[in-house]
């Protein structure tokens, strides 16, 4: 699997090394349903995703919703199971952290954020 990297060009920091990315039908809906863990070096972007719900999760995880041009519209903390997060206004997509992400690496509402792309 190929990964990329999630910077933020407001900090200039190295956030996630491995991001993986769901832009198939399948890889969105699915998205962390059926692992056990996420590693806290990893997360999932999720494109064309506003809301998201952890129905049938096994652990909880935090979230970073952005805009088209990668800006920070909300987070979460430790969102657990079986819950529902509402549509957030002007989120494209969403980014899913293992818990605990966010306290150990602050993301502020407004952060401009970038994905490096693999060469290939």
């Amino acid at each position: 699997m190929d990964f990329q990297k999630l910077y933020s060009k407001s900090t200039a920091k190295t956030l996630v090394p491995k991001l993986e990315v769901a832009t198939s039908f399948w890889a969105r809906t699915k998205g962390l349903l059926g692992r056990k863990e996420l590693p806290a070096d990893q997360a999932l972007w999720i494109h064309r995703c506003n809301s998201i719900h952890t129905f049938f999760m096994q652990f909880p995880i935090d979230l970073v919703f952005v805009d088209r041009q990668m800006v920070v519209r909300k987070t979460y903390s430790r969102v657990k199971p079986n819950r529902l997060v509402l549509p957030v206004l002007w989120a494209t997509s969403v980014i899913e952290l293992s818990p605990g992400f966010l306290e150990a690496n602050p993301i502020t509402v407004g952060e401009q954020l970038h994905v490096d792309h693999p060469l290939s």
